[in-house]
């Protein structure tokens, strides 16, 4: 009886130690508790609603919701600075768009750095922008715009989102593409820039063209090309830069999404599985929002490489207009 005792307590001793590794290397799922993602721009602009349809997709991927909260004030100073700042630890990132790159050419003393307190998450897209004028304007095409503004240097308009913002910086681009001269007509956002146009208080507004596509629609304006090499699904009978005339030019607004420098290795790599799975979900989505995925921006270290190299070109262009940092 007591040798059956001793074997019997031999034999549990060995399953427990058996046992012991798998329950030592088991790790919690992660991550535990929802995502916070702070989104710089206004609810119900392109960059909001590109990101709610990625966190909701994301959030089935990872297990948690991933909640958006947007956070607006000095351009995208402040919500930047609030994801900057957040507890690096995981469970907060940024949803933010091209004009990330812009603001150290418009702020002086930013409260953040856009490159050392940031590593990219996931790149979500791009959206090319599109040239949008008044239906009465005597342009049936782009070329024919580019020869009127040319024979009337600075009688004409272009409308923007704001100093340095994602139109404004497309605009700059094509003026010194085409080597021709507007005057600079800011407005507080893209819908009013685009009112703008369509009231023929402006004669250009380049804005991206998951916006624009309803006004193009509707008929309120004319879309004379699309700043990107391939023809958008989402306005087909719309040519590219190339087709009108302007070879070589692009114009694309990118969306990313970006966490703290400092999360853990291990969570920023389950961060970025989780939301690259996702992008990937959405894509059906995505592509209707006039989001296509960036051929030569696909992991995050082109992301950031990306940001990296923007950051001066823009300050270029920038500075060349005149636009110093306040």
């Amino acid at each position: 009886m007591t040798d059956l005792i001793a074997r019997r307590r031999l034999l549990l001793a060995g399953a427990a130690t058996l046992a012991a590794p798998a329950v030592a290397g088991a790790q919690p799922a992660w991550p535990d508790r929802p995502v916070r993602a702070i989104v710089p721009f206004a609810a119900g602009g392109t960059t909001d609603v590109v990101a709610r349809v990625v966190a909701e997709a994301t959030g089935q991927v990872l297990g948690q919701t991933v909640i958006i909260e947007n956070r607006t004030g000095a351009g995208l100073v402040v919500g930047t600075e609030v994801a900057a700042r957040a507890e690096p630890d995981g469970h907060t990132v940024l949803i933010t768009a091209s004009p990330h790159v812009n603001t150290p050419s418009l702020v002086a003393r930013l409260p953040y750095d856009p490159v050392a307190d940031f590593r990219a998450v996931a790149m979500i897209g791009a959206t090319p922008q599109l040239f949008c004028v008044p239906p009465r304007l005597p342009a049936a095409n782009l070329a024919e715009f580019v020869a009127l503004i040319r024979a009337n240097p600075g009688k004409y308009a272009f409308a923007s989102a704001g100093v340095g913002s994602a139109i404004h910086v497309a605009s700059l681009l094509f003026l010194a593409a085409t080597g021709t001269e507007m005057l600079h007509v800011p407005y507080r956002g893209g819908g009013p820039a685009m009112q703008s146009v369509i009231s023929g208080e402006t004669q250009l507004v380049m804005d991206p063209i998951a916006s624009a596509a309803p006004h193009v629609k509707g008929g309120s304006v004319r879309a004379l090309a699309v700043a990107t090499g391939a023809r958008s699904p989402v306005l087909p009978e719309v040519p590219t830069t190339d087709e009108a005339g302007l070879p070589g030019f692009r114009a694309e607004a990118w969306l990313a999404v970006l966490a703290p420098s400092r999360v853990p290795p291990v969570r920023m790599a389950r961060l970025q599985e989780g939301f690259a799975q996702g992008i990937r979900n959405a894509a059906p989505r995505l592509a209707g929002l006039a989001v296509q995925a960036m051929a030569d921006v696909t992991t995050p270290e082109q992301v950031d490489a990306l940001i990296r190299a923007e950051i001066p070109r823009i300050g270029a262009v920038l500075k060349a207009a005149g636009v110093n940092p306040e």
